[in-house]
């Protein structure tokens, strides 16, 4: 039985395959990759590592490496076939049966990438070819530097119509491919067929691997090209039709710069189109990504939850600020919902009346698209600002319409412990717009408001190990000349709440990459990942009132003094903990290796 390459391509784009090693072997985070003991020879010391983004993995001690499918096959003793049924069987796809039919179009599937490619590259000639320069120096005008020109592959398909025709059957490829691949269509006038994309700037389409799968072509303006003829008005974009390779409500346009920038902790943004995608990237957005000419789907969102390999997953859906825009980010966030899981979500941003990315980017800069992302709205505060604006809610039905909208809302979310969190937020936010004010000269009032300044005294909620880290991380992000001193512990420290923990692991990123960092620049940083929230709470006087050297403006060499003794006391903390481990591990199982371990740290602590 041959497995068509496509179904295999599309078998491991659905899955995750730290998911699929998951359920057989435990894994924890190693930076952008996981790792664990390897379950094909014993160890104790893991050397088993797996990535996601490359969708293989690796045993640096017995050598073994494959994909989802060889992992399962080898794990599971199954044969490939089986292998493919039971990941599929994951997955919710059928796997296709081998007709005939299917075998050839297996072995003409490399032909149609290829075919694809080479249409990309010719494209790509055209728009810098001398007789095309109206073309290229419109882009220019655009604000779209040669190096983004190059960084995106954009091209140009001039108005004849044969002219990528005869390209292409001069390289070997058939008629019956182009039209496969959505390069050409059959013509009702003309016995031949004639290309799709004419007098268009073309932007290929790459799929998550870099592969060209499809283009999207924009029109160039009417004082740009001859007048059309008749009453026709061409669309002002058009994109290729789905294909073996390509399904436009699956993919999304930037995908292979999105996929890396999150992998180094960068947020994703998506936004409306190609030219928005390009202005995002030069802005220093490179997470950007653009559903392909049709509102986003539901496998699109779930391809951008994939493509972040941190928690929380909180890619940001850019709209216009129009009507328009409203109601797409309505249409949106409906079909997130029911997709909602644990540290799974979305924000929601809106751009000012009449801008997109693109324009404001060139017009106002790259801090007014970044305003734009840092004011970005939680889902839970949208359908809020959805269900309210323009509602009457001055009588008591029209307050209990409200409440049944929201909790009809938060209903169509399956996971119990998300819509537990949504029905509470929407209800606070119920009884705190609609709770009466007390008065000034109330002795109600006046017994609120002390018990509310006693409350703000109270002190922070979190652990002594955790006060120590949270001091560590204010002290990196206040004084990222300390870096040295703060790198390897802030490396090692383990925070449960996963918004501290993406700011732990931003700051590392930063500092391990580059000299000379700046505290702004290193806040900035983080709010562009989308973590004004938690940097606010870092550096508050609710940390600083415990560790008053976390403080920005102190003296160096006082901060340091005092780091150490942060640092000295967080590694006692560390050694405490896993001596009482130890010791409950020795009185469950009274093992040989349990009672080595424990005088070993017996040992280690004596020698400290």
């Amino acid at each position: 039985m041959t497995i068509p390459p496509r179904f295999l391509d599309e078998l491991r784009s659905r899955l995750t395959l730290s998911d699929v090693i998951g359920k057989r072997v435990r894994l924890t985070r190693a930076g952008r990759e996981f790792k664990g003991c390897c379950p094909f020879h014993n160890e104790k010391t893991p050397s088993f590592y797996v990535n996601d983004d490359k969708q293989f993995f690796h045993c640096f001690g017995c050598g073994a490496h494959g994909d989802a499918v060889g992992f399962v096959m080898r794990h599971d003793n199954l044969s490939f076939i089986e292998s493919v049924e039971s990941l599929a069987g994951l997955a919710g796809m059928q796997v296709p049966k081998a007709s005939p039919q299917e075998v050839e179009k297996s072995k003409q599937e490399k032909s149609l990438y290829s075919l694809l490619e080479e249409a990309a590259r010719w494209m790509e000639i055209q728009l810098r070819a001398p007789e095309n320069r109206t073309a290229y120096d419109y882009m220019i005008g655009r604000n779209v530097s040669d190096e983004l020109l190059a960084s995106f592959r954009v091209g140009y398909a001039p108005a004849d119509g044969q002219a990528i025709r005869q390209h292409l059957l001069k390289q070997g490829y058939t008629d019956a491919q182009m039209i496969e691949a959505g390069v050409t269509r059959r013509s009702d006038r003309a016995k031949d067929p004639y290309a799709f994309f004419r007098e268009r700037i073309m932007f290929p389409v790459p799929d998550r691997r870099g592969r060209v799968v499809a283009f999207g072509g924009r029109i160039l303006p009417d004082h740009l090209r001859p007048p059309d003829r008749g009453d026709f008005k061409p669309p002002k974009y058009i994109n290729s039709s789905d294909t073996p390779l390509f399904h436009k409500g699956r993919m999304l346009f930037g995908e292979p710069h999105a996929r890396q920038a999150a992998g180094e902790g960068k947020p994703l943004v998506v936004v409306e189109g190609y030219l928005d995608v390009i202005s995002a990237f030069k802005a220093g957005y490179r997470g950007a990504l653009a559903p392909l000419g049709t509102a986003l789907t539901e496998d699109q969102i779930m391809a951008l939850w994939k493509m972040i390999p941190e928690t929380p997953k909180m890619p940001i859906l850019c709209f216009d600020g129009d009507d328009a825009g409203r109601r797409a980010a309505s249409r949106a966030a409906e079909r997130v919902l029911p997709l909602l899981k644990p540290d799974q979500s979305v924000k929601i941003a809106f751009l000012p009346q009449g801008q997109d990315p693109d324009t404001l980017v060139n017009t106002q800069g790259e801090a007014a698209f970044g305003a734009v992302l840092s004011s970005a709205l939680s889902l839970v505060d949208f359908l809020w600002q959805e269900q309210t604006t323009g509602r009457e809610l001055s009588s008591p039905e029209t307050r209990a319409g409200l409440s049944h909208a929201l909790e009809q809302l938060a209903l169509k979310i399956p996971d119990r412990d998300v819509q537990h969190y949504y029905r509470q937020a929407f209800r606070d936010k119920i009884r705190s717009a609609f709770t009466p004010a007390f008065t000034p000269y109330s002795k109600n009032n006046y017994k609120k408001q002390k018990d509310s300044n006693v409350s703000a005294l109270r002190k922070p909620t979190f652990s002594k190990n955790n006060l120590i880290g949270m001091a560590i991380l204010s002290t990196a992000i206040n004084y990222p000349e300390l870096g040295m001193d703060v790198e390897e512990h802030l490396a090692g420290l383990e925070f449960q709440d996963s918004g501290l923990d993406a700011v732990r692991q931003g700051v590392l990123s930063v500092l391990s990459q580059e000299s000379d960092v700046t505290s702004e620049y290193l806040k900035n940083h983080l709010i562009q990942m989308g973590c004004q929230d938690k940097l606010m709470y870092i550096l508050s006087d609710q940390v600083y009132l415990h560790a008053a050297f976390a403080r920005p403006g102190r003296d160096i060499a006082d901060v340091q003094t005092a780091l150490k003794g942060a640092l000295d006391a967080l590694s006692q903390g560390r050694a405490d903990a896993d001596l009482q481990a130890a010791r409950r591990a020795l009185m469950q199982d009274m093992t040989e290796e349990n009672e080595n371990r424990l005088k070993y740290l017996h040992e280690a602590g004596r020698q400290e």
